[in-house]
């Protein structure tokens, strides 16, 4: 059996994975040593690591002495920008995912205190969340450029948000989510805010009128929704995430080789008041095309 130097092995293992740098890792003392190197795992960060760390709310607490530990590190949530964006590498493709907090997105007349409120969140990655007062108008949109994503990697926009115990109108008429790159609007769907609580139709009757008034807008939303429906398509409504906060997808894009804007948006503008919806941020994450066994590393 012929024995390859230590440095080729690291060059081939450089063109894998970082799952199968840790499985190579666990073969033999050799292979560890060429699976752990600076040559392998420096591969498999950005090449704008360093200005990823740079931008870092609080770079000295990123301590690695090897590139497998700063790669481990990026895996980790890591603010960025004055705490206005977070950014994290996938454990499994080092691809780059950030989230644009509230702050960052453009939300209109959230600069006043009548419909929009700026508060912390103890459950928040970020310093503050926006919180909807009440407003019939609402439009959320966040912007990213895909220079600063992975390459020719499909990716997903997701709104990340909660509904306080004070929210009404958002279950009430779907909002239009839509996602576009360069100008171009590659989809554009719909989503409802919240799901329907009967414990909350008296609150609407406040600010809807009376029943009958209500009952009938209701026939016309379903009358809409089922001429939007015939292809058999649910309009989703928000689900849960991991970090214990909601999300709804707004849409997804590839980030090709180029450098373009992409646009990710919201809006939901029947003249319904509404009210309680607390947003965090929009998050740009690389679509999950196949599952991978975890391997420790």
């Amino acid at each position: 059996m012929i024995s390859l130097p230590e440095d080729c092995v690291s060059e081939i293992l450089s063109h894998t994975s970082p799952p199968d740098a840790c499985r190579f890792s666990l073969v033999s003392s050799t292979l560890r040593s060429a699976a752990d190197s600076d040559m392998v795992w420096r591969s498999f960060l950005p090449s704008d690591y360093e200005d990823i760390v740079s931008r870092a709310v609080n770079p000295s607490a990123l301590q690695f002495s090897s590139y497998k530990q700063l790669f481990h590190a990026l895996c980790s949530p890591l603010l960025l920008d004055g705490g206005n964006k977070s950014f994290k590498l996938d454990k499994l493709s080092g691809k780059k995912s950030y989230i644009l907090s509230a702050r960052d997105l453009s939300i209109t007349w959230s600069s006043d205190p009548m419909f929009w409120s700026w508060r912390s969140n103890p459950e928040s990655r970020f310093r503050e969340v926006a919180e909807l007062r009440t407003v019939n108008w609402l439009e959320i949109e966040g912007k990213i450029r895909t220079g600063v994503l992975t390459p020719n990697t499909s990716y997903g926009a997701y709104l990340i948000m909660k509904v306080s115990h004070r929210g009404y109108g958002l279950d009430s008429a779907p909002a239009e989510v839509s996602v576009a790159v360069g100008g171009r609007v590659l989809r554009r769907g719909k989503a409802y805010l919240g799901q329907k609580d009967e414990k909350k139709v008296e609150m609407e009757t406040l600010f809807y009128g009376n029943r009958r008034d209500i009952f009938r807008n209701r026939v016309i939303q379903l009358e809409q929704l089922e001429e939007e429906g015939k292809d058999g398509g649910v309009i989703p409504v928000p689900g849960k995430r991991d970090d214990g906060w909601m999300e709804i997808e707004l849409g997804e894009f590839f980030s090709g080789g180029g450098d373009v804007e992409i646009k990710m948006g919201l809006r939901e503008v029947g003249y319904q008041l509404k009210g309680g919806l607390v947003v965090e941020g929009i998050e740009v994450r690389p679509k999950q095309t196949q599952s991978t066994q975890k391997t420790k590393c």
